[in-house]
C-alpha cells in the first residue's frame, strides 16, 4: 500500500466516523457506507494524480 492509498483509506476513515458522530450514517450501515466514501475520496485523488506518483511501490516497514 503507497503512502497516498494509506491517505485515502484514512481520509475515508475519518469522513465516516464524523458522519456517525452527527447522524448522517447509522453505524448499521458503515460497510456500504465506507464503500462509497472510499470510492469517492479515491476517485477524485487518483484522477489528480500524475502517473509517476500513481504506481510507486509501497515503502516497506
Amino acid at each position: 500500500m503507497t503512502s497516498v492509498d494509506e491517505q485515502i483509506l484514512r481520509a475515508a476513515k475519518e469522513i465516516v466516523v464524523k458522519f456517525i458522530e452527527v447522524g448522517r450514517v447509522s453505524p448499521n450501515s458503515f460497510p456500504e457506507s465506507f464503500r462509497e466514501i472510499y470510492d469517492a475520496v479515491h476517485g477524485a485523488v487518483k484522477e489528480k494524480l500524475p502517473p509517476s506518483e500513481e504506481k510507486l511501490p509501497a515503502k516497506k516497514a
